[in-house]
Formats: structure tokens, sequence, C-alpha cells
């Protein structure tokens, strides 16, 4: 009888903790991006993407993103930003991480996806948000030109901002093209509830 007293509000107790044990992951995989058009917010998978999203969160927690630009728009395609500030410096980066674009998230409408440059593990600090769902950017093969592009959350809140950035007219700058020619600024990305 004395095992039962026990395991009672043992057993009783251990949903509350499993639940709050979820939503205190749930809370801090959401990261809220301020900008000077308006506010968006992305939840982040760090089941599927684990070494992309823990890569992100330290970037957020640095402040890093605070003061980068939005500095690619391609309507209908995707809005790249993460690397450049307002004079369009280039930001000290922290070393590549492998990709993990075989997680089996695809770049659909409104994912989240890292930027890298032509070797598949070269991804660092810059990201870019899928318009349309992009099938050819999906992981089909561990090659080069099979790896893909790692996707690691998406949009939950605010596409419309995001969507907003298209309607800025772009325009080469240096030797980058599609740059919106009034800066899209990040002011603020921090985790949140």
């Amino acid at each position: 009888m004395r095992t039962f007293r026990f395991l009672i509000p043992l057993l009783l107790f251990t949903p509350l903790l499993l639940a709050k044990e979820a939503n205190m992951s749930e809370t801090q995989t959401k990261v809220k991006f301020t900008t000077n058009l308006g506010a968006f917010v992305v939840q982040l998978d760090t089941d599927k993407a684990p070494i992309t999203t823990a890569n992100f969160i330290t970037y957020v927690t640095e402040g890093f993103y605070s003061g980068t630009i939005f500095h690619r728009i391609i309507p209908d395609f995707m809005a790249q930003g993460g690397g450049f500030d307002t004079d369009f410096n280039q930001k000290d980066v922290h070393d590549p991480i492998a990709n993990e674009a075989n997680n089996g998230l695809a770049n659909d409408r409104g994912t989240l996806a890292m930027a890298r440059t032509s070797d598949p593990d070269s991804a660092t600090g810059q990201f870019f948000i899928n318009y349309k769902n992009n099938d050819f950017l999906n992981h089909t093969s561990p090659t080069p030109s099979g790896w893909g592009y790692a996707v690691f959350g998406h949009v939950i809140e605010g596409m419309d901002i995001v969507d907003a950035m298209t309607e800025i007219p772009t325009g080469n700058r240096n030797m980058h093209q599609d740059v919106p020619k009034t800066d899209i600024v990040v002011e603020n990305a921090q985790m949140i509830d």
C-alpha cells in the first residue's frame, strides 16, 4: 500500500513535468525579427536540423543579426539576409557548419534555409526565406550538385511582412545584384516564448 501512495502522486506529477519540458523546448525555438517594415516570427526545427538551429540560435543570442539588412530580394523566389550591415560591410562569422539539407524538410513557401557557397558545407550566418515552393533547392543526393540547401524552420507569423519586401525596387550594389534600393533593416532578432 505504501508504494501506491508514493506512486500515485508521481504518476500525476509526471505529465505536468513533461508538458512543461515540451513547452520550454517550443518557446526556446521561436525567433522574432523586428525590421523597419514590421515584425515576423520563425519557428525553428531543432529535431530535424539540430546543427543548423544551434548555429542560428548562437548568432541570434549574440545579437549578430541586429543591424543587418536583407541584401538580396527576388520576388517569386526568396529573400536573403544575415550577412551585411547597412553600409554593406560583410559581418565576421563563425566557422561553417555541416549541411543538414538531407533532413527531410523541403524548401517550401515560408521556410527558412541556410545560404551557402558552392561548397555544400559552407553555411555560416546567412539565411533565406522561400517565397514559393523551390523544389530545385532540396536535397537529392550527397554530391556537390545534389546536396541542396538546409531548411531549419518556417515563418509562423508575419509572412505578409516578408512578402512586402518584394515591393521595394532592387538594383545592383557593387558586385551584388537584386539589392533593395531602400534598406530593409533587421532592427532586432531575439528568442521569444
